[in-house]
């Protein structure tokens, strides 16, 4: 297992803990689950990435989920490059914006219309406000573990008892604001039931990630969907799915295609933006039609739509095809079977979780099916893992919360060369 070289990254770090909050303009770059410090990137291409120092990583990080063609894709390039060429931004609406709108309207039958924003963290934020208004209800269920984004209504924690109204997660979040949202356990079909038959005349609408990214990957069983599903419709609550990151990356219909289920409101990014920033949300016509300039909803955005984000998030799914996901689900399938032989060569208990090509690695000896089983996991093992595989060339998420990623630009070569770090590794963990 090699030593990196870190001179000119740790010399970034410095100087960015100067300026920037805590060195880093995102907290989970900040390397402090894992411990260490952050590594700086200097550029990417397909599968890999090189950092400042020229140490050259397998990349299972892929900008979190946003890069599914892998780094700077030549096609994806050549079309936004043209894009830029014309200039980069209007504040007036564009082509390749409705090009993209088209694209996902016909990818998501649920979403009849659409409205572009800058961030999944502000796709949700509307779609909360917009299901308010539509219902005019002002309770939010969503589940613990699942992340969408620093919205106050949404930034919460869970109080005593097994389904609590949410308390504060972060400083600055109003108590009234938070004691708005309701949590239940992901998966607990019987809780959803309970909360419904008290509080389901007041509840606005469930939002929830169809399949959790933000505590590592959780599945969801398809009950547990068509419940959510059933409980909204005999209420009269919105069913919000937050697909910013299944979104075109477990299916072209993201999480509604694979579990056969439509959404009332739909939260989109990450993909759509080829790597540039970009979010969405959509859904019935009859919802959508409150949105500011039809109805009374306001939400406006300097660079919503922008043509850059557009045509490189339009080129990144033009590109996708039934090929692309069935090769991503061979690949993907191939680097979860080399982790479990791995595993259980050197006896140390691992739980894959993986729908297509995002995953996660817990350790554990058991099922990992919502957030308290994700606690009960060996995190510190994590940060020892995470470590050595940095070491051996591997990038992984520094948090034991974030799901991993495959691209189309991963090869059987990089699974081999991951397979025999996992072997170093997993080796000295024993």
């Amino acid at each position: 297992m090699s030593s990196l070289k870190r001179f000119k990254s740790d010399l970034l770090y410095e100087r960015a803990s100067k300026v920037m909050v805590g060195g880093v303009n995102s907290p989970v770059r900040s390397f402090k689950y894992v411990g260490g410090r952050p590594i700086f990137i200097a550029k990417g291409k397909g599968s890999k990435i090189i950092d400042v120092d020229g140490n050259q990583y397998i990349d299972y990080v892929m900008s979190y989920g946003a890069l599914i063609h892998g780094h700077a894709n030549d096609k994806v390039l050549e079309k936004t490059i043209d894009i830029i060429e014309q200039g980069t931004t209007f504040g007036a609406p564009t082509e390749p914006e409705l090009l993209l709108c088209e694209e996902i309207t016909k990818a998501f039958p649920s979403i009849e219309k659409i409205r572009l924003v800058n961030s999944g963290t502000e796709a949700t934020m509307s779609a909360i406000r917009l299901a308010k208004a539509y219902t005019k209800r002002k309770y939010i269920l969503k589940f613990e573990g699942c992340y969408h984004g620093h919205v106050d209504q949404l930034l919460v924690r869970a109080g005593s008892g097994m389904a609590t109204f949410g308390v504060p997660l972060s400083e600055g979040v109003d108590e009234e604001i938070a004691s708005k949202t309701i949590l239940c356990n992901y998966n607990d079909i019987e809780q959803l039931y309970k909360v419904f038959s008290t509080y389901g005349k007041e509840i606005a609408a469930i939002i929830v990630e169809p399949i959790a990214g933000n505590m590592g990957v959780v599945i969801p069983e398809k009950e547990f969907i068509f419940t959510m599903r059933e409980l909204c419709d005999k209420y009269g609550s919105l069913l919000i799915f937050d697909e910013v990151i299944t979104g075109f990356r477990v299916a072209r219909g993201g999480a509604q295609e694979l579990y056969n289920v439509e959404a009332d409101l739909t939260c989109l990014g990450k993909i759509i933006g080829g790597g540039f920033p970009i979010g969405a949300y959509g859904g019935k016509r009859e919802i959508m039609k409150m949105i500011s300039p039809e109805g009374p909803v306001y939400q406006a955005g300097t660079l919503s739509g922008n043509p850059v984000a557009c045509a490189a998030g339009l080129a990144t799914i033009s590109f996708l095809d039934q090929k692309s996901y069935e090769y991503l689900e061979r690949i993907s399938s191939f680097l979860e079977k080399e982790i479990y032989k791995i595993a259980n060569e050197y006896s140390v208990d691992v739980k894959v979780n993986r729908v297509g090509s995002m995953f996660s690695i817990f350790f554990t000896n058991r099922e990992v099916k919502d957030f308290q089983d994700v606690l009960s996991t060996n995190r510190d093992l994590f940060a020892v893992f995470h470590s050595m595989m940095l070491r051996s060339g591997i990038y992984l998420p520094p948090s034991p919360y974030e799901a991993m990623f495959l691209s189309t630009s991963h090869r059987v070569e990089d699974i081999q060369d991951t397979s025999l770090a996992l072997q170093e590794t997993f080796k000295s963990l024993k």
